[in-house]
């Protein structure tokens, strides 16, 4: 399930850095219950030793600007969040539309609208073609010879992007109790690029953590039931911090 925020600046326009995924995020987290808020962000779905959230927000869409290093959004501005646990989406609804205004970072908004999108219609007997409304990011967590870790982050061209996001789909479902069959259910599934170009390629600063991901439209051949929860949960890894989502073109 999906929500769309839409938020106006008492200013009018609203200044953000251009890392502003954190602060989205603490928006997030800031309005849902207590006690909701704290099990998402402290514990998840658990699968081995791997805690999945299991949420996914886009970025900021609406008129936008660069200046003095920073982004500045002249009228409304608007971004999604979608879940598996819709008690997020109507936490995080109740609480965005009973507050005079919130906080994203150091502005005061109001919140215009909050309202739920359609669920996309699709074929399960094609490939569903999908655009990033985030970056999606795979990696690997690599051994040097030196005995340090390294992080190593897929290109979409690379073998390993597709079975990465596959491999995260079945621990997402894992970690959901579905079936013990995931891993056969999920034979010949893939996420391949199908427009992507050098410059879709991001670098996000995290809380001081890179983290390199993708834009660009891709072409998803997975179960319905695997492609839908990659749509409300996010394709890939880091949904939480606002990567992996995607919209159905077709």
């Amino acid at each position: 399930m999906r929500i769309r925020v839409s938020l106006n600046s008492d200013r009018g326009s609203l200044h953000v850095p251009v890392q502003y995924n954190h602060l989205l995020q603490g928006l997030i987290y800031t309005n849902l219950d207590t006690a909701l808020s704290r099990w998402l962000h402290d514990e998840g779905h658990a699968y081995g030793q791997r805690r999945f959230k299991l949420f996914a927000f886009s970025r900021l869409f609406g008129n936008r600007n660069a200046v003095n290093g920073r982004l500045r959004f002249d009228g409304p501005v608007h971004f999604y969040l979608s879940a598996v646990d819709t008690e997020v989406l109507g936490s995080l609804a109740e609480h965005l539309l009973t507050k005079p205004t919130v906080r994203l970072g150091s502005a005061q908004c109001r919140v215009s609208e909050v309202g739920v999108e359609p669920e996309p219609e699709i074929d399960p007997a094609k490939p569903v073609i999908v655009n990033t409304l985030s970056p999606i990011t795979a990696y690997s967590t690599l051994q040097t010879p030196d005995g340090k870790k390294k992080t190593y982050y897929y290109a979409p061209q690379e073998k390993e992007w597709s079975e990465s996001l596959v491999a995260n789909v079945a621990r997402k479902a894992k970690a959901l109790g579905w079936a013990a069959d995931v891993d056969r259910d999920l034979l010949g599934a893939y996420v391949r690029p199908r427009k992507v170009k050098a410059g879709d390629q991001k670098v996000l600063d995290f809380k001081g953590f890179v983290i390199k991901g993708w834009t660009g439209l891709y072409e998803a051949k997975l179960p319905e039931p695997y492609f839908r929860l990659a749509y409300d949960a996010g394709f890939g890894a880091k949904n939480a911090q606002g990567f992996g989502m995607v919209e159905v073109v077709r």
